[in-house]
């Protein structure tokens, strides 16, 4: 699939098959999320692959929006180190950054025939605290979000969002 089909199919995807995904398939989409640009090439993600059925269970019970993952069977968390991201936390660098990393899966996820879908941790410190407390992560290590990965059940069939009224050309509200 080339980038731009995989970019204008991807959706959201809530109901999945179970099947498991293979490692090799959830390092490939890791491996997505690094080729990401970082705030002054700081390269600061890291990724935990979760297959492990009953921290899946844990996470699914504890972010509200995260019920997909019990179907999923798969999740990749987006984090970020902040002793490496330019700035530390005393900046946002790190979540734009780390945002660009999770678009990337989610892009690669759709190029290779998988569902996924982002749920959010950041900027809800319960969130971040739980997720945190899941994986056991260190305080220097922020988590971004939480990507549902699997096999689709069903047909997504996308959506076209492009919308020529939301585009100006050189000023605001100049249409041509």
């Amino acid at each position: 699939m080339d980038a731009l089909t995989a970019i204008f199919e991807r959706r959201s995807i809530r109901r999945y098959t179970g099947e498991p995904v293979g490692r090799e398939k959830l390092l490939t989409l890791a491996k997505a999320g690094m080729a990401a640009p970082t705030s002054r090439d700081t390269r600061h993600f890291n990724f935990v692959l979760v297959d492990d059925e009953k921290i899946i269970e844990k996470l699914a019970e504890g972010l509200p929006y995260a019920k997909m993952l019990l179907t999923a069977k798969h999740a990749i968390v987006v984090l970020s180190d902040l002793e490496i991201a330019h700035g530390g936390a005393e900046t946002d660098y790190w979540i734009q950054d780390s945002c660009a990393a999770a678009e990337n899966i989610l892009i690669a996820a759709q190029a290779m025939g998988l569902g996924a879908c982002w749920t959010a941790a950041q900027p809800r410190e319960d969130r971040v605290a739980f997720v945190r407390a899941t994986l056991g992560l260190p305080e220097h290590v922020m988590p971004l979000c939480v990507i549902a990965v699997g096999e689709r059940a069903g047909e997504n069939k996308p959506r076209d969002k492009f919308d020529p009224t939301h585009v100006f050309w050189n000023k605001w509200g100049q249409e041509e």
